[in-house]
């Protein structure tokens, strides 16, 4: 049996909110994507979007990002108004993201990976200075890459690691630069049993001031990830609650589980 996450009390959060999403609508032509969002994410929160596909819930988080911009409605990140943000923006402002479709560089080290991540959100990114064993961003890449699990292969190519090492190492680059929240795009999308398991480790032992939302397919990963769960359908939400609340909702399982949940 997986581990559930610590309670959120637990972890310790800030006053205000981290995310607040008011009205969010996104159409492409004639198609409603989005249809009124409104959701509270606090600092440190873990939270959980589900839905079955075409439920809006890559859309959401594009627009979150500043991928797409909300046809209406209203973000605002740690307070900040950032609904017309572009993405670089929101990324200085510590907002993370990793995709479902894997984005590294496959003839680099995964240490390598992790660095380059790191400088990317640093002042010095523009820098040709090779850096040294004792840079402060090489050392702070040789922590995350412990973070995730990936010590024992942190010299290894990128491309000859497992697809679940693969996973684990983009968590380590969304890692980079003290993001303050990350959007995690179904991590365990492919994964095996035992890499799930791992995933989940690694996940409830993230830094507690770091909040997530994750979308995941895998409702036993993301009931155990999380603090709280919304569900989508059709582009808008139809449940927030607890993981015990959603995974007994007989509206929940008759929708997304097809009758039952074991």
């Amino acid at each position: 049996m997986i581990a559930r996450a610590a309670p959120l009390a637990e972890r310790g959060t800030a006053q205000g909110l981290a995310l607040e999403l008011r009205g969010i609508s996104k159409r492409f032509g004639a198609l409603e994507a989005l249809g009124d969002i409104n959701m509270t994410v606090a600092p440190g929160e873990r939270r959980a979007v589900l839905g079955s596909n075409g439920a809006g819930k890559t859309t959401l988080f594009n627009c979150i990002t500043g991928d797409f911009l909300p046809s209406a409605g209203s973000i605002r990140f740690f307070g900040e108004d950032v609904t017309a943000f572009p993405a670089q923006e929101r990324i200085r402002r510590g907002l993370r993201r990793t995709y479902q479709i894997s984005l590294l560089f496959g003839g680099l080290s995964v240490l390598d990976n992790v660095y380059l991540a790191c400088r990317g959100v640093s002042r010095g990114r523009f820098s040709f200075i090779r850096p040294r064993a004792s840079d402060a961003l090489m050392q702070t890449a040789e922590e995350l890459v412990g973070t995730v699990h990936l010590q024992e292969v942190r010299n290894t190519m990128v491309s000859e690691l497992s697809y679940g090492q693969q996973r684990q190492l983009e968590i380590a680059m969304a890692l980079s630069g003290a993001p303050r929240f990350i959007l995690f795009d179904e991590p365990a999308a492919g994964l095996s049993p035992t890499e799930r398991a791992e995933l989940v480790t690694i996940l409830t032992g993230l830094p507690g001031h770091v909040g997530y939302i994750i979308i995941e397919h895998d409702m036993d990963v993301a009931l155990r990830v999380s603090d709280r769960v919304t569900m989508m359908h059709n582009g808008r939400i139809f449940k927030e609650g607890k993981p015990a609340e959603i995974e007994d909702d007989p509206e929940v399982q008759a929708l997304y589980l097809g009758g039952g949940h074991e």
